[in-house]
């Protein structure tokens, strides 16, 4: 009775493990978006990147506001299944913002 319940505690522990690195990787996405968006890189180019750096599936939306982009990333992970199938998946959204350097001058 014991090793079923150690199972199904690991397997939620690995589940909350894949939800916390993916969080890493949206905040990651988006800071680095905003970053090359700031010095002037083409939207397009930026977005990629945050593609490249989240999670599969990530969304990136842009904004330009008073001198400061913001980007931020969406993206979902699945629940565990098996199991743990009542555990409901996980909607990872963040969010970063820079100022937008002189040369730069804007998001085109």
């Amino acid at each position: 009775m014991v090793l079923p319940m150690l199972l199904a505690v690991t397997a939620g522990l690995l589940w909350l493990l894949v939800v916390g690195l993916g969080q890493m990787r949206t905040t990651d996405a988006a800071r680095e978006a905003a970053r090359a968006l700031a010095r002037g890189e083409d939207p397009g180019t930026a977005t990629d990147l945050a593609t490249r750096i989240g999670p599969p599936g990530s969304r990136v939306s842009v904004q330009e506001s008073s001198g400061l982009v913001i980007v931020t990333v969406r993206a979902e992970v699945d629940g565990p299944g098996g199991l743990l199938a009542v555990l409901p998946g996980a909607d990872l959204e963040a969010s970063a913002t820079a100022a937008l350097e002189p040369a730069a001058g804007g998001v085109p």
